[in-house]
């Protein structure tokens, strides 16, 4: 495969190279692109150096079958069409197309043959938060129809960006020493603290993370699943983690859960309650799958049943995601040698 990597100096971008390395992704091309500031810059890819070429509106992509692009909405709505002119599917890590009845939405181990039907050659990558929840829903899904499902998020400093990851180790290094913390990626100071706030808010009072959750869902899962959620940011480095309660069509024991958990793709399950083992970020960062723990009845409802889960936003929820989908297309066959 011809392959292109849009945003490659930044951390995605970065994680795509490594991910498409572990995968031993079929590459027979590889071209990198950036910024007009990141132009020049090069980096080791098996063996050869790469150096990005700036973004520009051209026929740099008419050689290319597949393009991940992570360089933020407004960069993805303007190349678009210069990225897929010649033929190319583009991947897109931002939230600029998710919702586009012309665009697909995909989790591969949800909804992998949606891929297929890309009539204008986009496919979006979910939302972190999304991408790790669905992957455990539809283990629940393929028992019982999941009827509602509430999730209150833990979401780390790295979904903010590098400078936030910085900032948070900045901030414990400074209220060590006595001084005042440095506040700018966020709302409020991160360190020692939780922040009840994940991107704006809107009219409803929901934030737009939120809302993303809700959404995105029901589109994946072709569902009509309601969905609220509640994203908290905490002083975490790297990975997600959600609290999970939903309600089925019946009711579902957490044996028969933690079956389906241990049996579907993508998920790995840590539960022992004895020894006091449980998924937690500090374990998962930099690996790839969902993992779960915590099963167990609602209380509240008898149709209801509750777990966490934990993944690495960078890797499953961002890079890793886009790299699944790509190789679910070369599987379906959707390309043709």
């Amino acid at each position: 495969m011809r392959v292109a990597i849009v945003g490659a100096s930044g951390a995605v971008g970065q994680e795509f190279l490594k991910v498409l390395a572990e995968h031993n992704f079929p590459i027979t091309e590889l071209s990198l692109f950036g910024s007009k500031r990141s132009a020049g810059t090069s980096y080791h890819f098996k063996g050869k150096d790469y150096v990005v070429k700036e973004l520009c509106h051209n026929d740099d992509f008419k050689d290319i079958d597949i393009a991940f692009v992570s360089a933020g909405g407004s960069t993805s709505i303007e190349f678009a069409e210069t990225i897929t002119k010649h033929g190319a599917i583009m991947i897109d890590n931002s939230s600029a197309f998710r919702m586009c009845d012309d665009v697909p939405l995909v989790v591969p181990e949800v909804n992998p043959k949606d891929a297929l039907n890309a009539p204008r050659r986009i496919i979006a990558n979910p939302n972190c938060t999304t991408i790790q929840m669905v992957v455990a829903l539809k283990a629940i899904e393929d028992v019982s129809h999941i009827r509602r499902v509430h999730v209150a998020t833990y979401q780390a400093a790295s979904g903010a960006g590098a400078a936030a990851m910085a900032e948070l180790e900045n901030q414990y290094r400074q209220i060590v020493a006595g001084e005042k913390p440095t506040v700018e990626k966020f709302a409020h100071q991160l360190a020692f603290n939780l922040i009840p706030h994940v991107d704006v808010f809107t009219d409803n009072g929901y934030t737009k993370e939120e809302l993303k959750m809700y959404n995105e869902t029901r589109k994946i899962m072709h569902s009509d699943v309601q969905v609220s959620a509640t994203c908290v940011r905490v002083p975490v480095m790297r990975a997600h983690s959600e609290a999970v309660w939903v309600e089925t069509e019946r009711p579902v024991t957490p044996e028969e859960a933690r079956k389906a958990f241990e049996s579907a793709k993508g998920i790995v399950v840590i539960e022992n309650n004895e020894a006091k083992e449980y998924p937690m970020p500090l374990d998962i960062a930099g690996k790839e799958p969902v993992y779960v723990g915590r099963i167990r009845s609602d209380l509240s409802n008898p149709n209801g049943l509750t777990f966490w889960c934990v993944s690495d936003q960078i890797k499953k929820g961002a890079a890793l995601n886009a790299v699944q989908i790509a190789e679910s297309l070369i599987e379906q066959g959707a390309f043709k040698a």
